[in-house]
């Protein structure tokens, strides 16, 4: 059994002071995680204040969640669906015309379950074109192709070739559209 009480990397992945991470928190409940329809302008002004890269003619939907948007880069012409859920303790990358659909859960970070529970994390990166849709989960380390699609309630990890469809199974990603 590891105790957790000293399992390590608690806060490791922060990269910024204690102050900036807890006002962070307030500014993104207040303007991005907020399920009124208020502007995706607004949204975007306060991640880009707080470090994100966000391309032109992005939309950022209501009630999504980025938890350090100085780790976040999305190309232009993305879309962020409602409930997007960017878990990111490492980068996530988006490159141009990338769809994030509704309740889509990325996450860059995980723990060594059999020794310390320390924190490990992987960025992901997403390329030109994919269309990543409705729930799906994106674990840390992967990397979709040009052009790729995970089909809802996916889970995927790895890489996703150009082209290809994901539908949850390793294997599944050669078939093409």
């Amino acid at each position: 059994m590891v105790s957790l009480a000293n399992a390590p990397g608690e806060r490791s992945s922060w990269d910024r002071p204690t102050i900036v991470v807890y006002l962070w928190s307030v500014v993104e409940l207040l303007f991005v995680t907020n399920p009124w329809q208020i502007s995706s302008g607004l949204r975007i002004a306060a991640l880009r204040l707080f470090g994100a890269e966000i391309g032109e003619n992005v939309i950022f939907r209501p009630r999504t969640r980025v938890r350090f948007p100085w780790k976040l880069h999305i190309g232009d012409d993305c879309w962020i669906g409602e409930g997007a859920w960017f878990h990111n303790q490492d980068h996530v990358w988006l490159e141009h015309d990338v769809v994030v659909s509704q309740e889509t859960f990325i996450t860059t970070g995980s723990h060594r379950h059999r020794h310390d529970m320390a924190l490990v994390t992987a960025p992901v990166h997403v390329g030109a074109g994919t269309w990543i849709t409705t729930r799906c989960i994106v674990l840390g380390g992967t990397r979709f192709g040009r052009s790729s699609l995970a089909t809802p309630g996916s889970v995927v990890r790895g890489t996703v070739p150009d082209g290809a469809v994901w539908d949850g199974r390793e294997l599944s990603a050669r078939t093409r559209f």
